[in-house]
């Protein structure tokens, strides 16, 4: 059987860059990203983020003055990361959330032509069992009533295969050698601004829009050469950079993230102001590519169970028995089932 050992003290890093919660509310931190080795979007992963960084200014509107749209007072701030002084051709990935809704209406408002486009990478037809109905046809009956709102036409990209080949097989595959990779940087980087991004790329689009709370700030255009650089956004309690941080520049060169100069509760207001037909829509809080069904049952699923044995860290006492090395990973206290403690794996 194979051991696992469980420490009662949480083992405590050293962070490589400063910590996120220590920087002050009107400032962002640079990430700067290494030069690609490749044109691919879907180039393999870099191990470690970069760790060079600075603290800019905060970004200032171009716009002086609220601007009204269908009604709707919006305060120039809003606009500040939709590029407001420009007129663009911008892909808008659409999920059916209020995240990436109002990211839409936003870009909309910005006087950009926008084009939305939802992803079907829907796979789990083993867990049938699991749904009352269909697991995207929610999202994506949402996302119609969206577009319907601004009169655009709403296209549906199916990836399944891709998601399969890129995603959840290489998660499978590392859970099962004791790596623990996320699935939403994987999503992220492989099939959102990988595979989709290689489905339209002769369609010539400016930019792909996303509902994340990130910010890329590009290089004018007499400095093309230069790094576009990824932001912390002004929420720093939603804040997604860290599951964009293995983007390359031939991808973040292709990006602009509309809601990393808000707030969730300002992302709210504005869906209520909008009256967006999933404004009162909970956010969904699984793995992406999960839904509802529990990881630990996917896990399961998909490489089984191989009981062990569970030491104490600093006494080697035995504490109890596990179901496969796999279910943990470093940090871990959820699912140990033993008493006292709390208990983390180390």
């Amino acid at each position: 059987m194979a051991k696992f050992i469980v420490s009662p003290k949480l083992l405590r890093l050293k962070p490589r860059l400063t910590p996120i919660v220590s920087l002050p509310s009107s400032h962002f931190l640079h990430y700067h990203f290494p030069k690609p080795t490749s044109s691919s979007s879907t180039a393999s992963l870099p191990q470690t983020l970069p760790t060079s960084y600075s603290l800019p200014p905060k970004p200032v509107s171009p716009l002086n003055t609220a601007a009204t749209f269908n009604n709707v007072i919006l305060d120039p701030r809003h606009l500040s990361c939709c590029m407001p002084d420009k007129r663009l051709k911008v892909a808008v990935l659409l999920s059916g959330g209020v995240d990436s809704s109002v990211a839409l209406r936003l870009l909309h408002a910005a006087g950009h032509s926008c084009t939305p486009f939802y992803l079907k990478i829907w796979f789990q037809e083993d867990f049938e069992n699991y749904w009352t109905e269909c697991p995207w046809e929610e999202d994506l009956k949402y996302a119609r009533a969206v577009c319907d709102q601004v009169d655009v036409s709403l296209q549906v990209v199916h990836l399944t295969d891709e998601y399969w080949n890129n995603v959840v097989s290489y998660i499978i595959e590392d859970y099962r050698c004791g790596r623990t990779p996320n699935p939403d940087v994987l999503c992220n980087t492989r099939i959102k601004f990988g595979a989709f991004m290689d489905t339209i790329y002769n369609m010539d689009y400016d930019y792909i829009a996303s509902g994340h709370y990130a910010n890329v700030v590009h290089p004018s255009a007499d400095q093309s050469n230069k790094a576009s650089i990824l932001e912390l956004s002004q929420d720093m309690v939603k804040d997604q950079t860290y599951f964009l941080s293995h983007l390359s520049q031939f991808q973040l060169k292709q990006l602009i993230f509309p809601l990393g100069c808000l707030s969730k509760d300002e992302v709210r207001q504005l869906a209520a102001k909008f009256d967006l037909p999933n404004k009162g829509r909970k956010d969904s809080q699984g793995i992406c590519f999960l839904g509802k069904i529990r990881f630990s049952d996917f896990v399961a699923r998909h490489i089984g169970e191989m009981e062990g044995i569970i030491l104490e860290a600093e006494t080697g006492d035995f504490l109890g028995k596990h179901r496969g090395f796999w279910f943990y990973t470093i940090g871990q206290r959820q699912g140990l089932r033993l008493p006292g403690g709390p208990w983390y794996a180390i």
